[in-house]
């Protein structure tokens, strides 16, 4: 159970398949979200509900949690394939699901599955009355859009008593979460069904609206990534409960190295919170690589809006990982297959690593270190590359080994009790040991023994202890007492007491570790006429924004009060929908902010230009926002 007057911190951990959710696990994530076979919001990280069921198994050995992924909104053709899901999810021993679509809360409440449902960063949180709609609905936990301030997350946290998650690392969408339709505008791919083109990675001219081009081939709408590390604490005392680390589509390395560092940084946290926070499992995690964010892929980093105010999020220049600067190149030999740098910092080039550099033309060019010698590299033929370029390393080979072969052990502390007495009928000894883990699972063990009387005591004392107090499967024991009753300890041969130990683990992996309850879902108020955005009551229309695709989510939404309810953009393309909003601002990137350099900015259109097509940019200047507009035709004058 939570310790008194304690609140629980959870790492969360993205997993792309049930070796990376093991992996995360190991390296101390508190939760971990996966996709179940379908309807996930990634279509190449989907998962068979057996696989579930393992990464389940293994998890609650630590009363660690496993979340399923059913957030992408559904069509009508899908809701019985999705009610099935959700039957063998339950069935699985997930914990909680991860939800988008109004409709699968239909279906649960219809099917009677009792799992605690969270609302989905894809259902676009962002205000106290966003947030008090989604509780009211019967949500546990609300996952935050990733543009809040700490001041509207206190704000959010006042407006509502369930459990906040908000993301604090990884990949950034430039656009509002779930409210993105730039994709299936283009190509008739949905990112509300994980099928994302990442438009939003591309390359883009800027040009007026006369025309001129302003900033060519440029990743114009691109962000940094999303570290948020030195502000876990701010994040806590704001109201947030679960650190969200993003990435199922990433490797196992990248999990391992983030997951790591983080929860290294919230242990830290807790040991300085003065018994405010505890860890949402159980088990230390110990030994194994040092992590290190920097060597895993990343754009660069950003706190994003954290503490209400701009700066500069873009990566323009490339939405590719560029990896560690370490150098520039300083000499490129005629072969133009051996060159020299000048290192930025100290560091050591192995054979096979990754290098990349900003080419002439904007892009991005990648290749491999085939020798290296001291700060001379060999490699294959690189037209491209120049002196004077600005050399980063974005694999480096020997981290990515310790990353494979140094793995860390999370053990469960065990104290064992041990209570020794002869049996005066036949002569035998019994030992009875008592074992208790650090979640409080309490267990027992007898065990009878034919030998006599060890002629050391003391130096049998110390064998029970050195033997027993080893690690067993995910179990490291410690011995609080060894106590007999009216005689000596008896003589017992090391593989006998490591017999005991390995029994006494097993006994542990057969009992459930006691992990604490999650939030229950509530009860739906939706009966009531409930505000639902900003400046707006539910008894308004409901826009194409809210993603109703099917029938369910529409009764929802109407049992709630709304009058009318828009069509989802991917059953409807709305010609004067906004394709993107965002708190991003391009002017703002440009230095050409109106607020900020007031007579810099001349009062006219933008646009965004890419393969023919050209897409306004609205500027919402009273929100501070911008929007992305459907493609417009050149006007001919």
């Amino acid at each position: 159970m939570t310790p008194a007057n304690k609140r629980e911190l959870e790492l969360l951990a993205p997993a792309r398949n049930i070796d990376i959710g093991i992996a995360a696990i190991d390296c101390g994530a508190d939760a971990v979200y996966i996709a179940g076979p379908r309807f996930g919001a990634r279509q190449a990280a989907g998962n068979e509900i057996e696989d579930i069921a393992k990464l389940c198994t293994y998890a609650h050995k630590f009363g660690s949690r496993i979340f399923i992924t059913l957030n992408t909104i559904l069509f009508d053709n899908e809701l019985e394939d999705a009610a099935s899901q959700l039957a063998r999810i339950e069935e699985a021993g997930a914990d909680a699901i991860i939800v988008q679509d109004l409709a699968v809360m239909e279906i649960a409440e219809r099917t009677g599955i009792s799992l605690p449902l969270h609302a989905s960063t894809q259902c676009a949180i962002r205000t106290p009355d966003q947030a008090k709609f989604y509780e009211d609905a019967g949500f546990s936990r609300l996952i935050l859009e990733r543009e809040l301030s700490l001041d509207q997350i206190h704000d959010i946290r006042k407006a509502v008593s369930c459990e906040l998650e908000f993301f604090v690392h990884g990949a950034l969408c430039v656009c509002y979460s779930g409210q993105c339709y730039m994709s299936e505008a283009i190509a008739g791919r949905s990112a509300n069904r994980g099928a994302c083109m990442q438009a939003c990675r591309s390359l883009y001219d800027l040009a007026d609206g006369q025309g001129n081009i302003l900033v060519r081939n440029k990743a114009l709408l691109s962000l940094k990534d999303y570290n948020l590390k030195n502000r876990l604490k701010d994040l806590a005392d704001a109201g947030i409960s679960s650190f969200k680390i993003e990435g199922r589509l990433k490797n196992a390395s990248y999990v391992k190295n983030i997951v790591r560092d983080y929860s290294s940084a919230i242990d830290r946290l807790i040991s300085a919170s003065e018994n405010k926070y505890c860890r949402a499992s159980f088990g230390n995690v110990t030994g194994g690589f040092t992590p290190d964010p920097d060597k895993t892929f990343n754009r660069g980093y950003t706190e994003l809006f954290i503490d209400g105010k701009r700066s500069k999020w873009s990566t323009f220049d490339s939405a590719k990982g560029m990896g560690e600067e370490i150098g520039r190149v300083v000499r490129v030999s005629p072969e133009k297959n051996r060159i020299t740098i000048r290192p930025t910092k100290q560091l050591t080039l192995h054979n096979g690593d990754g290098l990349s550099f900003v080419a002439g033309n904007s892009e991005v060019v990648g290749f491999r270190a085939d020798v290296c010698s001291g700060l001379e590299i060999k490699c294959k033929s690189i037209p491209e590359l120049y002196e004077g370029a600005t050399l980063f390393r974005n694999i480096d080979t020997a981290f990515e080994k310790e990353l494979e072969t140094n793995l860390p052990s999370r053990e469960i502390a065990v104290r064992l009790s041990i209570y020794i007495r002869r049996n005066t009928d036949d002569g035998h000894y019994v030992l009875e040991t008592s074992a208790t883990s650090e979640d409080g699972r309490i267990i027992g063990l007898s065990e009878e023994t034919e030998c006599r009387p060890a002629d050391n005591q003391e130096r049998m004392a110390a064998v029970f202890r050195q033997q027993l107090e080893k690690k067993s499967g995910h179990y490291r024991f410690s011995v609080s007492e060894i106590r007999t009753e009216s005689c000596k300890l008896p003589f017992m041969p090391v593989s006998a007491l490591n017999g005991m130990r390995r029994k006494i683990a097993a006994k542990l992996d057969e009992s459930r570790c006691i992990s604490r309850p999650l939030a229950n879902r509530t009860a739906s108020r939706l009966q009531t006429e409930l505000s639902f955005t900003a400046g707006k009551n539910i008894n308004d229309r409901i826009s194409y924004k809210s993603n109703v695709s099917n029938k369910l989510a529409e009764e929802r939404y109407l049992k709630a009060g709304a009058c009318s309810v828009d069509k989802a953009f991917e059953l409807e393309h709305q010609p004067d929908a906004e394709l993107m909003r965002m708190k991003y601002c391009i002017r703002h990137e440009l230095g050409l902010c109106p607020k900020q350099n007031r007579g810099l900015c001349k009062d006219g259109e933008l646009f965004l230009l890419n393969n023919g097509k050209r897409f306004p940019l609205l500027f919402d200047c009273r929100k501070c926002e911008m929007a992305v507009l459907p493609n417009s035709p050149v006007s001919r004058k």
